[in-house]
């Protein structure tokens, strides 16, 4: 089974993204979700110590000053990013690699909706082009890629450095303006021999299922921690490593006696 937040825990979660996007309009339920999306793909998790500042800054904490307020804030986060981690369990996605389990919070644009809110707005074309559905997630998803370096590390080194990449493309082309040189190149790369462009709902899956195959990647290249190399000991009357030329008992060695 495929973890999933609860009625309530869904509740907690979208009441304290609305609370945020009262003090920054760009901290929707669907960029923090992006976010987070992002921590739960990452090699390791973080503390929220660490990754809470480059989500919104002192938002936060401005809007959560109340200890108690700010706990079940956090807890309602967290709550949502646990759900993100166990759907992207690398065991889970082994044994299934075709299944798509990512199932991630998204705002749906209708052709009215666009318009709509374009008329209101009066934006440009180019800017209208822009509101679609996953647009702000993957926004979300990049801000972390950008901002916590200490977890998204990525491999300087082919192949790897390639998977990555194209991994990355996929949610890059969300964000992309359909019908732009931008549009049309990256069609190009990625569909070339389709006869139709795919639908949104297709890039939505393809990004989706890039994300799973970036938490795979972790799995083989992820960065190994330092190991502290152990020296063996000298016998006693071995030389003492530290060129004095007296035997180690007699020198560096005295102080183990």
């Amino acid at each position: 089974m495929i973890p999933d937040n609860n009625a309530a825990e869904m509740r907690a979660f979208e009441a304290t993204c609305r609370r945020l996007h009262g003090f920054d309009a760009r901290l929707n339920a669907e960029f923090i979700d992006g976010y987070l999306c992002a921590l739960a793909a990452g090699p390791r998790s973080l503390p929220a110590a660490e990754w809470l500042p480059s989500l919104g800054g002192e938002t936060f904490g401005r809007v959560f000053a109340d200890p108690q307020d700010q706990a079940r804030a956090l807890a309602a986060l967290q709550a949502r990013l646990s759900v993100l981690r166990g759907q992207l369990d690398p065991e889970a996605l082994i044994d299934e690699p075709d299944r798509l389990r990512l199932d991630p919070w998204l705002s749906e644009w209708t052709d009215e909706e666009r318009q709509r809110v374009s008329d209101e707005a009066q934006l440009s074309a180019a800017d209208a082009a822009l509101l679609q559905t996953g647009v702000i997630w993957a926004e979300g998803f990049f801000q972390a890629i950008e901002q916590l370096p200490q977890l998204w590390a990525l491999p300087e080194d082919d192949p790897p450095a390639q998977l990555f990449a194209d991994a990355l493309d996929q949610l890059t082309l969300l964000m992309t303006p359909p019908g732009s040189d931008e549009w049309r190149a990256a069609m190009q790369q990625h569909y070339p021999d389709a006869e139709t462009e795919p639908s949104r709902d297709d890039l939505i899956a393809e990004a989706c299922m890039a994300v799973q195959d970036l938490r795979l990647l972790w799995v083989d290249f992820a960065p190994k921690p330092l190991t502290r190399r152990v020296e063996a000991t000298p016998g006693r009357n071995d030389a003492c490593p530290c060129g004095s030329g007296k035997k180690f008992k007699r020198c560096h060695g005295a102080d183990q006696a």
